[in-house]
């Protein structure tokens, strides 16, 4: 069993001069007994949800992020298929092959769609075919964020970069120190008004969209511990904004929140948790890394209920949808939990495989995509 002070291996790059990967000795928990997942129990559905349609991408082998905008929905298969589709149906819109894997993705405002290859080029799309292409100084495993008639790119060596929507064009870019490790996992990135709120390392930084400066920094988590391993902090996508409040995990050390207009940390609470977070203007919900799921108050980061149930289920990052608080798990499970209390309310099975994105909602479809490529649209209650 993983105890706090050490983070998934496989999760792990380390940061020389440039991206690598890290060199570990093999069988290091050799003998070591894994968790047994907990058991599913029977379930009375007590809300409704049906599936209304499925389609299939391809393989997901990289950390993605489903996009939504409006009623689509934007998705990628770690082959280098890109599709847009109609959320409410599971129609295409179009589909392209940007014939290369894909390292990071998807990001969208609707119109221009970009990914990162495992080439580090991040490309952009538009209408089904690609108008763009340029190459990065490191990898990224964070889908491009686009808004504003701008991609934003945030890479493993803890740069942002902007680049015009349309052309290209490279506008600025902001390096920050770097650690000798970073995850490779999603990490965060969104716009809070005027201000572009990034990741780095263990805090939330504001930067200004039009040329990249810091306007504020806030710090969730501080490296701890005596290796390089054990004082790894990073912040991992999603996060749950309410208005100006941002509230965000840093990997197996916290949950906090901040203020994204004066840059100012509000609370910060222990968490061992490797997923993202998920919240309204009342509670947070996350999942730690042993599968107990939590619920937190939003105001001051204290615990309102924790449920077991779903313990060693390697569960996404969890997604309010309605009353209920919607979890995928490795076997394909959508686990729909009560924000109440976290009782069951009903569980939805895909193709088997994990789940490997946390689920999305485009207007009244919950939408599911497995490791093995399949994509599920749900009406839920």
């Amino acid at each position: 069993m993983m105890t706090q002070s050490f983070r998934p291996l496989a999760q792990v790059f380390r940061l020389p001069l440039a991206v690598g990967f890290v060199a570990l000795l093999a069988g290091c928990f050799g003998g070591v007994t894994k968790p047994q997942p907990a058991e599913l129990q029977p379930v009375t559905a007590l809300v409704s949800a049906r599936q209304s349609w499925n389609t299939r991408i391809g393989q997901v082998d990289f950390p993605l992020d489903v996009a939504v905008s409006g009623t689509s929905v934007a998705i990628a298969s770690g082959d280098g298929t890109v599709a847009l589709l109609d959320a409410a149906t599971g129609r295409e819109f179009w589909r392209a092959s940007l014939n290369t894997p894909v390292a990071a993705g998807v990001g969208s405002d609707g119109k221009v769609l970009a990914v990162v290859t495992r080439a580090n080029e991040v490309v952009a799309l538009q209408d089904g075919r690609e108008i763009w292409r340029q190459k990065l100084n490191a990898q990224a495993f964070t889908a491009p964020f686009v808004a504003g008639a701008r991609v934003f790119v945030l890479a493993a060596d803890r740069s942002v970069t902007a680049f015009d929507g349309q052309t290209g064009r490279k506008l600025w870019a902001q390096q920050r120190p770097t650690e000798p490790l970073v995850l490779r996992q999603s990490g965060v990135m969104l716009a809070v008004g005027d201000t572009l709120v990034v990741g780095l390392a263990g805090r939330l930084a504001g930067l200004n969209p039009a040329n990249g400066s810091i306007r504020w920094e806030a710090p969730i988590a501080s490296p701890r511990g005596i290796n390089d391993v054990e004082r790894l902090v990073d912040l991992v996508g999603r996060v749950s904004r309410d208005g100006d409040n941002v509230c965000a995990r840093a990997f197996q050390a916290s949950v906090g929140c901040v203020n994204a207009t004066r840059g100012s940390l509000l609370w910060a609470k222990p968490a061992n948790g490797m997923q993202g977070i998920h919240g309204d203007d009342r509670m947070l919900f996350g999942t730690e890394a042993d599968g107990t799921v939590i619920a937190w108050r939003r105001t001051d980061g204290e615990r309102s209920w924790t449920t077991d149930r779903l313990r060693y289920r390697s569960l996404t990052a969890p997604l309010i949808v309605g009353r209920s608080v919607a979890i995928g798990d490795f076997s394909g499970f959508l686990h729909l939990l009560s924000r109440e209390d976290g009782s069951l309310l009903n569980r939805l099975p895909t193709d088997g495989s994990a789940i490997a994105a946390a689920p999305v909602l485009a207007g009244n479809t919950l939408i599911a995509v497995t490791r093995n490529g399949g994509v599920y649209g749900f009406k839920p209650e």
